[in-house]
């Protein structure tokens, strides 16, 4: 029985990750079926000409993303199609909603896609990934400080949104220039992952004695080295992140277009400051959540600090409800058609 169960598995993989995927959607569906049920009943009180907006404002998040990732591939060498980069995109959005792992799942799946598609090394595509998401990170400061002055001249910063303001932008920057110091030089490089390596697989013997080194230190070895290579060419062709830097800050803002367009639905038109808060403190607080899109956090958080911009939860819990589950259901559909392709063509990763 041991002996034929790696061969089962070798040979039903892809059926097994589909029939995972659909109870993952499913899933999906059921912790949001409340929200679906309101969505439906706001949907009288709506604009619906309006919402149709979201869906040109979703086509230009994704010609954002994928702009980002064409200009770091370049940086380091590889010219990558655009047409594959924004169906890549669209798969690993469906990743991201479906599997309540902070990202990592899209960090994964990323690395596969990439080798198996256009043979990019593992270490390349998390750096890529890892790049693509710090200047998100950096490009969403800008967004911020322009939210707070909206509030400010509308006389809503008070003490806390000027504290949650200054919490985010100083806990963004941190975490990204604690990232590079760390990949900066080899040392750091190898004595921090290398300390995590044994730290995971010191876990894994735990839960399962009979592994001694569930991950290889040799391997793990020439994949830091890589990144910190990959990082080096980053770093010295840093005038050309400016491109990057400009179409993450596109994604950025009309992802929060795209919000602020449910908000027009409602025939309101509430501060854009307050908006950009309430999603800076959603989307990180969501990364945490078991849930599948940080379905429960996300919202309660939203409409709490929309509050606190002086957004009545009259207005923007249907609001936000709203465009949580449009945008999920503009989003899935086609990750998921693309994702299942992607399964069933012949160098799919495994």
């Amino acid at each position: 029985m041991t002996n034929q169960s790696p061969s089962f598995f070798k040979r039903r993989w892809k059926l097994i990750l589909n029939i995972l995927t659909i109870i993952a959607l499913l899933g999906l569906v059921y912790a949001i079926r409340d929200q679906l049920a309101q969505t439906l009943r706001d949907l009288a009180r709506v604009q619906l000409w309006v919402l149709l907006l979201m869906i040109p404002a979703q086509l230009l998040n994704y010609h954002s993303q994928t702009m980002v990732y064409q200009h770091l591939f370049r940086i380091v060498g590889n010219n990558l199609p655009y047409k594959f980069l924004y169906r890549t995109s669209l798969e690993l959005n469906f990743i991201n909603h479906v599997f309540p792992s902070g990202g990592v799942s899209g960090v994964s799946y990323f690395g596969v896609r990439m080798r198996s598609g256009e043979q990019i090394s593992a270490a390349k595509a998390t750096l890529v990934q890892v790049m693509k998401l710090a200047l998100l990170i950096l490009s969403f400061e800008i967004l911020l400080v322009l939210g707070l002055v909206f509030l400010a001249v509308a006389g809503k910063a008070n003490d806390f949104v000027i504290f949650v303001t200054g919490a985010l932008s100083m806990g963004l920057v941190v975490s990204t220039v604690l990232f590079m110091y760390i990949i900066g030089t080899k040392r750091r490089i190898n004595a921090f992952f290398i300390a995590l390596t044994h730290l995971l697989n010191r876990i894994i013997r735990t839960i399962r004695p009979k592994h001694q080194e569930a991950i290889n230190i040799e391997k793990a070895h020439k994949v830091f080295d890589d990144l910190h290579g990959n990082y080096l060419e980053f770093r010295k062709h840093y005038p050309e992140l400016k491109r990057p830097f400009f179409w993450a800050l596109m994604a950025n803002a009309t992802e929060l277009a795209t919000i602020y367009v449910v908000y027009i639905a409602f025939v309101e038109l509430v501060n854009v400051g307050a908006v950009i808060l309430a999603y800076a403190v959603a989307n990180f607080a969501g990364l945490v959540s078991v849930l599948p899109g940080g379905v429960g956090v996300y919202e309660v958080l939203m409409t709490a600090v929309l509050a606190a911009g002086g957004v009545p939860a009259a207005i923007s819990i249907p609001a936000t409800v709203m465009y949580r589950v449009l945008s999920t259901l503009i989003q899935v559909p086609p990750g998921y058609y693309f994702y299942n392709k992607t399964l069933h063509e012949k160098r799919a990763p495994a």
